[in-house]
């Protein structure tokens, strides 16, 4: 007899958007997370008394008619969720050494910024949007394909996508400008995607800039609201989800010569039967650990073997005493740019020497006490900064206990978060004076916490060999095993709960939309941002129409 219809192993967006869909289809589902708090990058987490969000910085696509949106309200948490709008003139800054230029809501506003600020540009960035648009069009169809027809019809109606998609970006960027600071504008947020855009398929980045073409949203009471709303949902319908409840294995039996999975079992020994189960960890957590390389075929055993990890990062963690106000600091993403070369930030992060010094090629920076207020304790506002790092120069303490590190390994993190500061200083002039809190987190933290492979943030790099019809597959070799998350079909916030409502489509054999009919049951709100109007520029004429 099965314990639960369904087990999910871990709490993050994709296993929980998974868990809410088949508990909302009457199925019996059990949650397992082997950390103390909820929802994988999602998670909010305290440091004497100060909130932090390290993977949740801002969301796209929640307007009406939005797929975040509709995913939100369509598995009925909509009600249960708030989010804020970040600066709509300006929700990513991306600061050189003396200027910044800011990135508004709408396509066509960041157009003719761009255009007003680099005119003799004119021509190449009115083509580049351009190409962007017919790129993003060529990604909806592409959602549909089922069969080479619509791989042959794709190529009729979008074949921007086919001739384009998998190009580099940063060679793209190159065939329509030149100006090396209007390539660094227009290449800066690959962080958002976590690869060099020497290396990234322009579809993908694609992708995430259209997400957030209509502007970009905080949840109030940072990340951890989101699977604090799922997990009610989840205990209404019946489910469960237990904490500090780490999976030793997944348990595989023999059915007709075909591996079945039968259920999980627990570090401590218990056994638990599902006829289902969702792996929303990692791909090599997945394979290698739960699984079992023995277990998989020789093909699938390879390709696990080849996968390349996305890169990791260092991630500060700051309450400040500053004033914020006099420095005129917003909700936007600050993008800090000490080089315009922006793949020189993706080289360091390949490298297995940390000893320099100096800044950070690059960083990102946001004010989360400026997202969202409620997060702002005794007049202390909150800051959070990363840089991209390789897991290499820290692989010599992987096997140390969390709580008991050596003490050469505190002395290297005091160096990296000396230089992570001297990175944003640029933004906030001052903050090494007006420290009130300051913790510093690198690749063995994210490991620790959200059971990350070598500290990956982004599941598997984003590589051409690893996206799209090359990803992990949602539905995997072994009979009643489920995969989903940032190493398969996407990632993100919006990419993750994608894979949990395919996992979900996959095992009932519903389509989406027979998933998603919770609407009704609330909508979820949204509290534009104090500055009423975009600043438009000068109106200027386009070269390229739609």
């Amino acid at each position: 007899m099965t314990d639960w219809d369904v087990i999910v192993i871990g709490s993050g967006a994709g296993g929980l958007c998974a868990a809410v869909a088949l508990s909302n289809l009457g199925k019996r589902v059990l949650v397992l997370e082997q950390h103390y708090l909820p929802g994988g990058w999602t998670h909010t987490f305290a440091l004497e008394g100060h909130k932090f969000s390290p993977g949740v910085h801002y969301v796209g696509q929640l307007g009406e008619g939005g797929r975040t949106r509709e995913i939100l309200e369509g598995l009925g948490v909509g009600a249960d969720l708030e989010f804020n709008q970040l600066n709509p003139d300006g929700y990513d800054h991306i600061v050189f050494e003396d200027e910044t230029f800011d990135i508004p809501r709408g396509r066509d506003n960041f157009m003719r910024r761009l255009v007003q600020r680099f005119p003799h540009e004119r021509r190449g960035i009115g083509h580049y949007f351009q190409l962007m648009r017919k790129v993003d069009r060529g990604l909806s169809q592409a959602a549909d394909i089922t069969g080479i027809g619509d791989v042959l019809k794709l190529l009729l109606t979008a074949p921007a996508i086919i001739f384009h998609g998998m190009k580099p970006a940063a060679t793209i960027i190159d065939r329509y400008v030149t100006d090396v600071r209007l390539k660094a504008i227009l290449e800066a947020r690959s962080g958002d995607h976590g690869m060099t855009p020497t290396r990234v398929p322009f579809a993908l980045h694609v992708a995430i800039e259209a997400h957030y073409w209509d502007g970009g949203w905080y949840p109030r009471g940072g990340g951890g609201a989101i699977p604090k709303a799922f997990i009610s949902r989840l205990k209404q319908n019946g489910g469960e989800i237990r904490m500090r409840t780490k999976v030793a294995q997944i348990i595989l039996e023999v059915d007709d010569q075909q591996k079945r999975s039968v259920g999980v079992r627990l570090e401590s020994g218990e056994e638990l039967r599902a006829k289902t189960v969702i792996s929303n960890a990692d791909a090599w957590v997945t394979y290698n650990n739960l699984v079992g390389q023995k277990n998989l075929s020789e093909r699938l055993a390879a390709r696990v073997e080849r996968l390349e990890p996305s890169v990791s990062a260092l991630s500060l963690f700051i309450a400040t005493d500053l004033d914020i106000d006099a420095l005129g600091l917003d909700s936007g993403n600050y993008w800090i740019m000490h080089d315009t070369d922006v793949a020189a930030t993706y080289r360091l992060a390949e490298t297995d020497d940390l000893t320099g010094d100096g800044v950070f090629p690059g960083a990102f920076l946001t004010v989360t006490t400026r997202k969202d207020p409620g997060k702002i304790k005794d007049g202390i506002h909150t800051i959070e900064a990363f840089t991209f790092v390789s897991h290499k120069p820290f692989a010599r303490w992987e096997n140390s206990e969390m709580e008991s590190r050596p003490q050469e390994y505190a002395d290297f993190k005091e160096r990296l978060k000396d230089r992570l500061l001297a990175s944003i200083e640029r933004v906030v002039p001052g903050i090494q004076d007006h420290l009130v809190l300051c913790e510093l987190g690198t690749p063995l933290t994210n490991t620790h916490y959200v059971n990350a492979y070598c500290g990956n943030v982004y599941g598997t790099a984003k590589s051409k060999q690893q996206i799209g019809p090359k990803s992990l597959p949602v539905r995997t070799e072994i009979n009643g095993l489920y995969h989903c998350g940032q190493s398969t079909a996407a990632h993100g916030v919006l990419g993750v709960m994608v894979t949990g409502i395919m996992a979900a489509s996959k095992i009932t054999g519903l389509p989406s939309s027979e998933i998603l009919t919770s609407a009704d049951e609330g909508e979820l709100k949204l509290h534009s941002c104090a500055i009423p109007t975009i600043r438009q520029p000068e109106e200027v004429a386009l070269h390229a129409a739609e």
